[in-house]
């Protein structure tokens, strides 16, 4: 198990900073959660923290972006995208400023802090929001590409990261792409789109569905949007049947987006893996995975469904 992808944006946050003094830092007093204290320590002087308000997080982002600034906001997921939805976007997407919201303690895997805090809902707000790219690594070397990109990149940025530690997937020499997927397992069967939390098991299902001579190809789609069209057509017309994995409501996140696609474009049978209109509860993040069937095995009985639907 490696590390959670909150560390990694820690850690990725302080090189950045480094390489351009214009990126500042802003929390809404959880920094040693979501790991900004890291920039904090390093870069004291241009480190805000705007106390438990995190309306007024995005605002000051918006004004500091404004101002020539290349602010990185960060929160809980549930609250820097839902108490702040209306500010990020009026005051960040509307205008198309240079803001980076930085969610950590997204999905079910927040674990004990249970259903107030396990955001479901965050990718379907944010990718319903014109101009803002959204975004999902997999694991610790993704993470560190998305920051490095999204310092570069000119306008509104979500990153949805997690608090329990993941697999490691990433291949070596990545470069994070917007609007592109990266095919991690190769398979003609069926294809499994993964983001976050959730690609480690798909990757897990593609070894177990091998063992049954069944070739499941593993796309990592951490680019919600844009989202890579391209990969899910040829996906389906390659492989005729489709399962998404994701620890989010299964209305609204990666599934919804590609099923929207393949309906248009390729359509084929898909089944949709991720929390089922359901809110979550407190437990472990092992046992709440298991609960509510995010398991490497619930995606092997998926693909094993979609492919009798073809």
């Amino acid at each position: 198990m490696g590390k959670a992808t909150r560390e990694a944006y820690g850690n990725a946050l302080v090189a950045v900073g480094a390489a351009n003094e214009n990126i500042v830092v802003l929390d809404a007093d959880l920094s040693k959660s979501t790991k900004t204290d890291n920039f904090k320590k390093a870069y004291p002087d241009r480190f805000f923290n705007v106390g438990i308000a995190e309306q007024n997080l995005i605002s000051v982002g918006a004004g500091l972006a404004a101002a020539g600034k290349i602010p990185f906001v960060s929160s809980f997921s549930m609250f820097a995208t839902g108490r702040a939805f209306e500010q990020v976007r009026n005051a960040v997407c509307y205008p198309k400023l240079n803001v980076k919201i930085c969610a950590t303690h997204a999905g079910i895997t927040v674990g004990e802090d249970g259903a107030t805090h396990q955001s479901l809902e965050d990718i379907a707000c944010m990718r319903a929001i014109p101009n803002l790219k959204v975004v999902v690594p997999a694991d610790e070397a993704e993470t560190t590409a998305v920051i490095k990109w999204a310092a570069d990149y000119e306008g509104p940025v979500y990153v949805r990261l997690g608090r329990a530690g993941v697999d490691d997937v990433t291949p070596e020499g990545y470069e994070f792409t917007p609007g592109k997927a990266v095919e991690l397992v190769a398979g003609t069967d069926v294809t499994i789109i993964a983001c976050g939390a959730l690609v480690g098991p798909a990757v897990q299902a593609a070894k177990l569905l091998a063992e049954q001579n069944v070739k499941a190809r593993v796309l990592n789609m951490a680019s919600i949007k844009p989202i890579d069209a391209d990969a899910i057509v040829k996906a389906a017309k390659e492989t005729g049947a489709i399962v998404t994995a994701e620890e989010h409501n299964i209305y609204g996140g990666l599934g919804a987006a590609v099923a929207e696609v393949v309906t248009e474009f390729a359509p084929v049978p898909v089944i949709r893996i991720g929390t089922k209109d359901t809110f979550g509860e407190s437990g472990t993040p092992k046992e709440l995975m298991a609960k509510y069937g995010l398991t490497a095995e619930d995606i092997v009985n998926a693909a094993k469904t979609a492919i009798e639907r073809k």
